[in-house]
């Protein structure tokens, strides 16, 4: 209730935004961090959190004569809802001195909340629970289901399938980036493990994008349907690049 808000007190500035922050995800809108004010000595004793549609663009910004592409739609209205805390030094915490509820604009209704870009995030445990099963050879969509179900429903998870696929794919990058001789999935090294008893080697001709050999470590599965192994491009076909 509003009479319960502005009597709240925050031990930090980052508590105080995270309650914000989880506050505009359950009533509908996104938080943004506006003003602040600091001491003589550059630390940080007010800050004031408004709705992400607080303000106006710029006017100069929309009257370019040799702008290149149209401006982005207008999306912010001067709403003025908006939540100021600042340290009490007597008692050393945060403390609320203005606070307003009310909007200017249509809210996202709860059941959408999750899906604002704003309210989508893998944590920490998400990421290191999704690399462990992916490493593992179990399919990226296998994976979003048993989050789902782990977490009771999508609206839950905390992420969509295509901020999964993402992060995977990202994953898959920063492996590749350190070198790519230990950056083949899971399900190509299982897929060795239990078919590489015969593996068949091939490069093609510089038929790809980089213009650049690419080879590829194949071998047959028990359903006799190839599989690879491994892959790579080259960056010229000398003996040793080969090796």
């Amino acid at each position: 209730m509003v009479e319960d808000i502005w009597n709240l007190e925050f031990r930090t500035e980052d508590e105080a935004c995270q309650f914000y922050n989880a506050y505009s995800c359950w009533h509908g809108f996104v938080m943004r961090k506006d003003d602040v004010v600091r001491d003589n000595q550059g630390r940080i004793i007010s800050r004031q959190l408004v709705c992400n549609k607080e303000g106006w663009r710029n006017m100069r910004y929309l009257d370019l004569d040799d702008r290149s592409r149209e401006a982005r739609s207008l999306t912010r209205t001067k709403c003025p809802t908006r939540l100021r805390v600042k340290l009490d030094y007597g008692c050393g915490r945060w403390k609320v001195t203005c606070f307003v509820e009310s909007h200017n604009h249509d809210l996202t209704p709860p059941q959408f909340a999750h899906l604002v870009p704003a309210n989508r995030r893998l944590t920490v445990t998400d990421k290191v629970q999704v690399e462990n099963l992916h490493n593992f050879g179990v399919k990226t969509c296998h994976i979003m289901g048993y989050i789902v179900f782990q977490k009771g429903g999508y609206r839950h998870a905390g992420f969509t399938r295509k901020d999964l696929y993402n992060h995977i794919d990202r994953y898959h990058r920063s492996k590749v980036k350190n070198g790519d001789a230990n950056a083949a999935d899971g399900q190509s090294i299982i897929n060795y493990h239990c078919f590489g008893d015969i593996v068949a080697f091939d490069s093609t001709y510089k038929k790809n994008k980089y213009n650049k050999p690419l080879v590829i470590f194949s071998g047959c599965n028990h359903h006799r349907q190839t599989v690879i192994f491994g892959s790579g491009l080259l960056s010229d076909e000398t003996t040793e690049t080969y090796k």
